[in-house]
This record gives C-alpha cells, sequence and structure tokens, in this order.
C-alpha cells in the first residue's frame, strides 16, 4: 500500500511537469518524513523536538510552494540551492534530536500508554503522508504540552496522578485524539 501510494505520488508529480531536481526536493523532504516517523515511533524523539522538527518542515514547504507558484511551478536554480541548504540544516537537527539523550517516555501507567500509542499513531500518520508537517507540529506541540503538565503533577505529588489530575490528562489526549483522526482523515 505504501509503495502504490509512493508511485501514485511520483506520477503526479512527473505529470505536473516538475524538473528532476524539484522531485529531489520532494523526495528529500518524503525522506526526511520517513525519518521522524521512525523517530517519533522509537521514543528517540520527544514531542517537543518532533513539534520543532515539523514547524520547520511546514515553513520549507510553504517556501516551496510559494516559489514554485510565482514561477510557473518550478524552482530556480538559486531558490533549489536555499531549499537543499535548508532540508540539510532539518537533517541534521533530526540526526542530533534522535541520537541526543532526550527520550519519549510514556511510563507503565494508563496515561503512559496512551500517550505512546497516541505517538505510534502520529508517526502512522507521518509515514503515510496523511498528516503534513504543519499538523504534525500542531499536534505535538499540543502532546509536547500534555508531557510536560503530566511531569509536573508527578513531581509535585511523589511520582503519581492523583485522579483529577487523571481525568484531565485523558480529557486533554481526547482532544488530541480526535485532532490526530481529522488530520488523517
Amino acid at each position: 500500500m505504501k509503495r502504490l501510494a509512493m508511485a501514485i505520488l511520483a506520477v503526479s508529480v512527473l505529470a505536473a511537469g516538475a524538473s528532476a531536481q524539484s522531485s529531489k526536493v520532494g523526495q528529500r523532504a518524503r525522506n526526511q518524513q520517513r525519518r521522524v516517523a521512525q523517530g517519533v515511533k522509537s521514543g528517540q524523539l520527544t514531542a517537543g523536538e518532533t513539534a520543532k522538527v515539523e514547524k520547520n518542515e511546514a515553513a520549507i514547504n510553504k517556501e516551496v510552494r510559494t516559489d514554485r507558484a510565482a514561477n510557473d511551478g518550478k524552482l530556480t536554480a538559486r531558490e533549489k540551492r536555499q531549499v537543499n541548504r535548508q532540508q540539510n540544516r532539518e537533517s541534521k537537527q533530526i540526526y542530533s534530536d534522535k541520537h541526543n539523550a532526550a527520550a519519549q517516555k510514556s511510563g507503565d501507567t494508563e496515561v503512559g500508554a496512551r500517550r505512546e500509542n497516541q505517538q505510534d499513531r502520529i508517526a502512522n500518520g507521518i509515514a503515510s503522508g496523511k498528516m503534513s508537517a504543519g499538523q504534525t507540529a500542531k499536534v505535538e506541540k499540543a502532546e509536547s504540552g500534555i508531557n510536560q503538565e503530566v511531569r509536573s503533577d508527578r513531581a509535585a505529588n511523589g511520582g503519581k496522578l492523583t485522579p483529577a489530575e487523571k481525568a484531565q490528562v485523558n480529557s486533554q489526549l481526547n482532544q488530541t485524539s480526535q485532532q490526530i483522526y481529522n488530520d488523517k482523515h
């Protein structure tokens, strides 16, 4: 199924008359999205790291769309070099984030299992192309906020969440879950 989706995407890019270099820009973006999805799924990327990378990817994608719209669907040689430099920086950031000491920790609790499940759903959305970089950045920012809240609550309560805190976190996770579903569909 993934191969079919990639084949359809490749055909549409060629049918649109994109140059070989422009398709390299798109392929590079897809490769980086795969690396992010793998990092999210494995827990190597935290929600905060993913949100930052995806925000930057969304900005690059927007710039490419704007540049192409201004040049009859093509990028100039200068624009291609600029996008390549930006993608190089993002690639290095992805590598750095995946190999630093920070890791997504979900814990052994129901809340932790739920957060891990949502990270898997986000990773699948990224890998399948159903979630854009901008959508992923927004969802990961929300997940990062929830993670920070859980850490703070646990620190204040000897490592545990009170029933009221669990209910609040579950409510927030429900909202984020719905956003993931909406973005993927």
